[in-house]
C-alpha cells in the first residue's frame, strides 16, 4: 500500500513539473534589458522572445486588438528606510489587424501607427520595440546604483469587456514574463 502511494505521488509530481515547464515555455522571455543615458534622459533598450498561442493568433486575425505592456521600476536602496522609488514607467504597444487593408498595425498607445503585411513582421516590432524614454535626465542621481525591475505582459485589462472574462479563465490568453531584476549605475 505504501509503495503504491509513493508511486502515485511520484507520478503526480512529475505531471505537475511537466505542466509547469509547458506553461513556462508559453511565456515571455526578456532576452535583453539595458538602460542607456542620452542627452534627453534615460532610455530602455529591451528585446523579448515569445510566441502567440493559436487562440491569440485567431483573435488578431478576427480584428481583436491585443495590448502588450512593459513596466519598469528603478529603486535606490536605503539602509535607514524603505527603498526610494526613483522611476516607475510603462509603455503599451497595440497590435491589430485591419481587414479592409489586409495589414497588421502596431502602435505605441497614443502614438503613430506602423503597418505590416504579415503577422510575423508585426510581432518582430513588438519583440524589438524602439528605445523609449523611461525618465528625464534629472530623475536619477549620477553615480548612484539602482535596482531595476521590469516585466512584459499581454495587458488583458485593455481588451474589450466581453473578452476580458474569457481571457481571465483561458490559459491561451495569458502571456507574460517573470520579473527581471538587475543593477544599473547611473551615468
Amino acid at each position: 500500500m505504501t509503495t503504491r502511494f509513493l508511486r502515485l505521488l511520484a507520478c503526480q509530481l512529475l505531471l505537475l513539473f511537466a505542466c509547469a515547464q509547458a506553461q513556462a515555455a508559453d511565456g515571455v522571455e526578456i532576452t535583453k534589458a539595458q538602460i542607456e543615458a542620452t542627452e534627453d534622459g534615460y532610455r530602455l533598450d529591451a528585446r523579448y522572445a515569445f510566441e502567440l498561442s493559436h487562440d491569440l493568433e485567431n483573435a488578431i486575425s478576427r480584428g481583436v486588438a491585443l495590448y502588450f505592456t512593459t513596466e519598469i521600476e528603478l529603486t535606490r536602496p536605503r539602509w535607514w528606510w524603505y527603498d526610494e522609488k526613483a522611476v516607475a514607467s510603462r509603455q503599451t504597444l497595440r497590435i491589430s489587424y485591419n481587414e479592409l487593408h489586409r495589414q497588421y498595425n502596431v502602435a505605441v498607445v497614443g502614438s503613430v501607427m506602423q503597418s505590416f503585411q504579415t503577422l510575423d513582421e508585426a510581432l518582430a516590432n513588438v519583440r524589438r520595440p524602439g528605445r523609449w524614454m523611461i525618465a528625464p535626465k534629472g530623475a536619477i542621481k549620477p553615480g548612484e546604483v539602482y535596482n531595476v525591475t521590469m516585466r512584459m505582459f499581454m495587458d488583458r485589462q485593455l481588451l474589450l469587456k466581453p473578452l476580458q472574462v474569457n481571457a481571465l479563465n483561458d490559459a491561451g490568453w495569458q502571456l507574460g514574463s517573470n520579473k527581471k531584476t538587475f543593477l544599473y549605475k547611473a551615468e
